[in-house]
């Protein structure tokens, strides 16, 4: 008929590779959301994902890290890195100590109540991933994973600024 709109038909099952990338990254966009969603809700009360976050890279890592390599380890701004540092040395989960060698310079580590605040935050919300990743099955969860790991270092080698 003239006039009306021709739609596109997709010739596989998500069609071109553009459609296939806009499907992966809108489930994983949206996964992103809900699973921040699931964790913001059983997270402490005042603790905020990127509080948990922090915590729990410094208590993995078990060495101190600068404030500017946080920030480019989360991808922020040093500034929002900064307000989340300030609140969670507010709350006594981190130390903050300047470099003895550059007064410019400071280091930030994990307390012992910053431990403990995230270690229940695990355990507030272990719980509810755990039955999601049963839900999905286990067999399911690990041959995703492989996939999951590569895109997320393909993300990262697109992000890293070209070497001069």
């Amino acid at each position: 008929m003239p006039g009306k709109p021709v739609e596109h038909q997709p010739s596989g099952p998500e069609g071109s590779a553009d459609a296939l990338a806009a499907s992966l990254f809108s489930e994983v966009f949206i996964a992103d959301q809900l699973a921040r969603d699931l964790i913001g809700k059983s997270l402490p009360k005042g603790m905020q994902i990127s509080h948990f976050s922090v915590l729990n890279l410094l208590a993995h890592l078990g060495v101190e890290r600068s404030p500017a390599e946080l920030a480019e380890a989360f991808h922020v701004t040093r500034g929002a890195m900064t307000n989340t540092l300030s609140r969670l040395e507010w709350a006594g989960h981190i130390h903050i100590r300047p470099d003895w060698d550059d007064a410019r310079r400071k280091f930030v580590s994990i307390s012992p109540a910053g431990r403990a605040a995230r270690d229940a935050a695990l355990a507030a919300f272990m719980p509810r991933i755990g039955d999601v990743v049963r839900e999905i099955g286990s067999d399911r969860v690990r041959a995703a994973l492989p996939v999951l790991r590569l895109l997320r270092r393909q993300l990262e080698e697109a992000l890293r600024p070209e070497d001069r």
